[in-house]
């Protein structure tokens, strides 16, 4: 069913709203676009319920201005500061010997079902890495094909339930309900890899205002996910301390005279006057070589907390393509140069997430990478398998429009307990469909009535002509 969908990307600077749905093509149609700065969101943890709900109240106000539409259904990012990643696998046996989304629901159910899951945290996603069929090499899709037994290793990640519960508060206060969770890592991955890199690997660092996200992606599968709770901000706070400046005069500073590609004979005798906190009428001389100084020594902090969190995870040597950076802190100069020296001279790119074309807004912008994959996620048509929030398998299903048939994902609510009544309901649809198409073929039928009444006509016409 195509329903009027409201992505809400929660940011430590900016919570962003966007109204949409998919047009008669399929493709996905902006309705309306607000953004407002964020309070009471603390690197990316909720902090204070009642100013959340006022700020995402304000931006989905902003966006609702735009389209007279109804929200049906909610879909909202979540921090890594919050989760957790694990893997578990699963398999089930294919009564009939052919693989129908029955049986994937039933292997991707197995698998969670397997899985260690700590008692204070929540699913929101259940991944496929790879399926098996019988004794075969890894499979991408397993649907339609033949088999006695099919198995699944999956990235399950879970989320702190209080962490859920106090996001939904704060929706609950705005008269907004969650109908879905969406891990900020996994959204920008998705809004910013591109087929290659999806299929091969690539680790995805979204930098910023306060927090790092970290996502890997290979096998078009997301198979780790990590969280630093450092940002762009911190640079402003580090000028600030350093230099005895106020945080407005800091973040200026940063945005005009950031630039780690200069060198020390570019920026030597180079000075900017900056205010003293304080003692704002008086102001110093500081040099633009202490300046950089400051703010290459976080980034490289950064850089370097990301490549000790991936060499933990074991994850280091999957990185395929390389690294993409996006995010606010992405525009830096020399972030890219200074990323490739850090990751030991692999392949870095800065990148920016598809851009939805629209008359409200410009999703070309690192700092719409989030916000891009939750619409991505929700709306896209070409989606792989997977369990979402509510622990439903997103599928695809097929429309038939103009004897066209295209591919829209949707979610099938299914557990274990229900294969049956989900074998029922197809066998159903299925027979309902082959009577219309059966019935369709078949001419109508004429009463003696209708026969004679056919007769009459022609022999009026006839004696009219002549």
């Amino acid at each position: 069913m195509n329903k009027t969908l409201l992505a809400i990307d929660i940011g430590s600077s900016n919570i962003t709203a966007v109204i949409a749905r998919n047009n008669l093509d399929y493709k996905i149609n902006i309705l309306g676009t607000g953004s407002y700065k964020s309070a009471g969101i603390n690197k990316g943890v909720i902090s204070n319920i009642e100013l959340a709900s006022k700020c995402i109240k304000e931006a989905v106000s902003i966006a609702r201005k735009n389209t007279t539409e109804q929200i049906e259904s909610t879909v909202v990012s979540i921090s890594g500061a919050y989760t957790k990643g694990i893997r578990s696998s699963g398999s089930v046996n294919i009564p009939n010997g052919v693989i129908t989304e029955n049986e994937i629901n039933q292997v991707l159910q197995m698998a969670l079902y397997n899985a260690t899951i700590i008692p204070e945290y929540d699913v929101i996603h259940v991944i496929p890495i790879f399926f098996k069929i019988d004794d075969s090499a890894d499979v991408e899709n397993p649907l339609s094909m033949n088999g006695s037994r099919l198995e699944v290793s999956v990235y399950v990640v879970t989320a702190k339930k209080t962490a859920l519960t106090n996001i939904k508060s704060a929706f609950k206060m705005a008269n907004l309900n969650v109908n879905n969770f969406v891990l900020d890592g996994y959204a920008t991955a998705i809004s910013t890899l591109d087929e290659q890199q999806k299929k091969f690997g690539a680790t995805v660092i979204n930098i910023g205002a306060t927090t790092t996200e970290v996502a890997c992606y290979k096998g078009y599968a997301l198979i780790y996910n990590g969280f630093i709770p450092v940002g762009s901000n911190h640079i402003t706070n580090d000028i600030s301390v350093m230099l005895h400046t106020p945080p407005i005069a800091a973040e200026k500073i940063k945005t005009e005279y950031g630039d780690l590609l200069k060198t020390d004979e570019e920026l030597a005798n180079k000075k900017v006057r900056t205010p003293r906190i304080g003692d704002e009428k008086n102001s110093s001389e500081v040099s633009l070589e202490h300046i950089q100084t400051i703010i290459h020594a976080r980034v490289e902090e950064i850089l370097i907390l990301v490549k000790n969190s991936l060499k933990k995870s074991g994850i280091n040597e999957s990185l395929g393509t390389g690294i993409v950076i996006t995010g606010g802190m992405s525009k830096l100069v020399g972030i890219k140069e200074l990323a490739t020296l850090v990751f030991d001279d692999l392949p870095v790119k800065i990148s920016n997430p598809i851009n939805i074309k629209n008359g409200y807004m410009s999703f070309d912008d690192p700092k719409m990478a989030t916000i891009v994959g939750l619409l991505l996620y929700s709306l896209e048509t070409n989606r792989n398998f997977e369990l979402d929030s509510n622990k439903n398998l997103i599928r695809k299903r097929k429309i038939v429009d103009n004897s066209q048939v295209k591919e829209q994902p949707e979610n099938f609510s299914t557990g274990l307990n229900a294969a049956a009544d989900i074998q029922k309901t197809a066998m159903e649809v299925n027979s309902k469909k082959l009577t219309e198409e059966d019935d369709s073929k078949l001419l109508p039928t004429l009463t003696k009535k209708d026969k004679n009444t056919g007769v009459k006509k022609l022999w009026n016409a006839i004696t009219e002509w002549f």
